[in-house]
């Protein structure tokens, strides 16, 4: 993959995100309307990206949300008679949208890495929360395992060991809650092969498949 096609592919996954913004985006959308193969990588993204938030569970909003809604309504005395309905009706409309949002709203998680194959063609798209506590494997495209075989990520970080982060799913994202790991800027992320369950020696055993610089 060529210089273009990396900053096409980089900006087809930030346009699938909903990162791409402004006129970059306005000029992007244009750009997918006249190259069908620009318009092709986005629906890849979307496809991959689309299971993300699929672990993920509603939250219901605590009581004190609603009331302060309702504390901030306009009081009817204080709007003209002959826009009050529309008043209350903005206002209600407002606190429906607002409850729907509090309580769908899952931790945000921004893009971190893609991991890339030998052939540095991108793989797997690893995402983490805002706070880097979190991370959500996702592969591109379902990946091939043998039998009797595992993938293992690892976090390695400059001149240190590689650190064990649990098994991934080889066909679905896959969450990874972090623990006393931190994502630092030169750490290297990767995915190994490795005997079903894991390695056995707490390192790398197998061929790395997969691996992308923080």
């Amino acid at each position: 993959m060529n210089d273009h096609n990396k900053r096409d592919d980089a900006l087809a996954a930030e346009y699938a995100l909903g990162t791409l913004r402004g006129q970059a985006r306005l000029r992007f959308q244009n750009r997918m309307q006249h190259e069908p193969d620009l318009a092709a990588r986005v629906a890849r993204w979307q496809t991959a990206l689309s299971t993300l938030d699929s672990h993920l569970t509603p939250v219901t909003p605590p009581e004190q949300v609603w009331k302060k809604i309702v504390l901030d309504l306009p009081s009817p005395a204080s709007v003209p008679r002959a826009r009050s309905w529309l008043g209350w009706a903005v206002a209600a409309g407002l606190a429906a949208v607002t409850l729907t949002w509090v309580s769908t709203r899952a931790p945000e998680m921004s893009p971190l890495v893609v991991l890339n194959d030998t052939q540095q063609q991108g793989q797997w798209v690893v995402n983490a929360d805002s706070r880097r506590q979190s991370l959500s494997i996702a592969p591109l495209r379902p990946t091939p395992l043998a039998a009797q075989k595992s993938l293992q990520l690892w976090l390695i970080p400059r001149g240190q060991a590689p650190v064990s982060l649990g098994l991934v799913d080889n066909r679905s994202p896959t969450r990874v809650d972090l623990k006393n790991e931190t994502l630092a800027p030169d750490a290297v992320i990767a995915i190994s092969v490795e005997p079903q369950g894991g390695s056995p020696t707490g390192q790398p055993t197998g061929p790395v498949l997969y691996s992308g610089k923080i």
